[in-house]
């Protein structure tokens, strides 16, 4: 098999191997071979007949500090995060930081590949496409020092905007009072909601009742269309339901609250970052008001009101 050499290279393997079995003088073996004194002494010297690599001998980046290299490893290793969501979380303190360059630091250190989880990996099947205005709602309980309360969550299945609240008790009056909030904050319409079949949001198959349930009311009202998850299957609302460990692993499960109004001021400060300054790799980067204003510049009939106006900022 032919040997590869550097494309510079003026010497072949049999020829520097006789380099360093002959006992003549450099200046004879330029001579005899027609070559570089210098390229037969740098051959004599090594116990080789093959070409070095090239590059630095101890690789380092070229667009980071060494203490910048050194945030990137600790923030992998102590978060074990996916490539993309080190990217978004690195930026804002690194600003020159690119998604190639953060790679290449990754395999410098030997941690380009996260470890693999013990056990069977489901196969994941992708979620139908719907256009901007289908949520998913549910509710959860949260605890603070106070007692306890009901906290109820909206996401969009498309854009990922969260919705949630706070009520001390969870009936279908405040599940319908949620939805008519949720209409009111979204600048897009609603089409669809996804909910259980809790009594806050649909009558029980044992009851007799012929009236309407309050909640597919509003729903009708706005030309919503209500739809149920299976009975005894959860995972069909799994969007919210982990939204909902989300929340609870940022608030409840993380900090003690001496009372609600605590617990509200946290969870409108961490519902209000994540909208409008957590990047998603399922949106491609972008935030979810990024994502929406990103639709209204593209199907604008879709909205009630221009989504720019709702960001935070000087003129909110």
């Amino acid at each position: 098999m032919g040997q590869v050499r550097q494309g510079s290279a003026t010497t072949t393997h049999a020829i520097r191997a006789a380099i360093q079995r002959s006992h003549a003088s450099l200046a004879t073996l330029s001579r005899e071979l027609g070559i570089n004194p210098k390229t037969v002494a740098k051959w004599r010297k090594r116990a080789t007949v093959e070409d070095l690599k090239t590059g630095p001998k101890e690789p380092c980046s070229t667009t980071m500090s060494a203490e910048e290299e050194a945030m990137v490893v600790a923030f992998r290793r102590h978060t074990l995060l996916p490539l993309d969501d080190c990217l978004y979380a690195l930026q804002p303190s690194i600003p020159h930081l690119t998604r190639s360059a953060l790679h290449r630091c990754l395999q410098r250190h030997g941690i380009s590949r996260l470890p693999d989880v013990d056990g069977d990996k489901p196969k994941r099947q992708r979620f139908k496409r719907y256009p901007i205005g289908f949520f998913h709602i549910d509710i959860a309980e949260v605890q603070t020092a106070e007692g306890k309360l009901y906290l109820f969550v909206a996401i969009d299945r498309t854009s990922k905007f969260a919705f949630v609240r706070l009520v001390h008790k969870a009936g279908k009056m405040a599940a319908a009072q949620f939805l008519r909030d949720l209409i009111a904050a979204v600048p897009y319409r609603l089409h669809k909601v996804l909910t259980d079949n809790g009594i806050q949001f649909a009558n029980r198959s044992c009851d007799t009742t012929a009236f309407e349930h309050i909640f597919g009311r509003v729903c009708r009202e706005h030309g919503i269309e209500h739809r149920l998850t299976k009975v005894r299957h959860p995972w069909t609302n799994g969007q919210v339901e982990r939204m909902n460990r989300t929340i609870k692993e940022a608030t409840v499960k993380r900090f003690h609250y001496d009372n609600h109004d605590q617990l509200r001021t946290h969870l409108d400060d961490f519902i209000a970052a994540y909208n409008f300054a957590r990047r998603l790799k399922t949106l491609n980067g972008l935030t979810p008001y990024e994502y929406i204003c990103k639709v209204w510049t593209s199907e604008p009939d879709r909205f009630i009101v221009n989504p720019i106006h709702q960001m935070p900022g000087l003129n909110s």
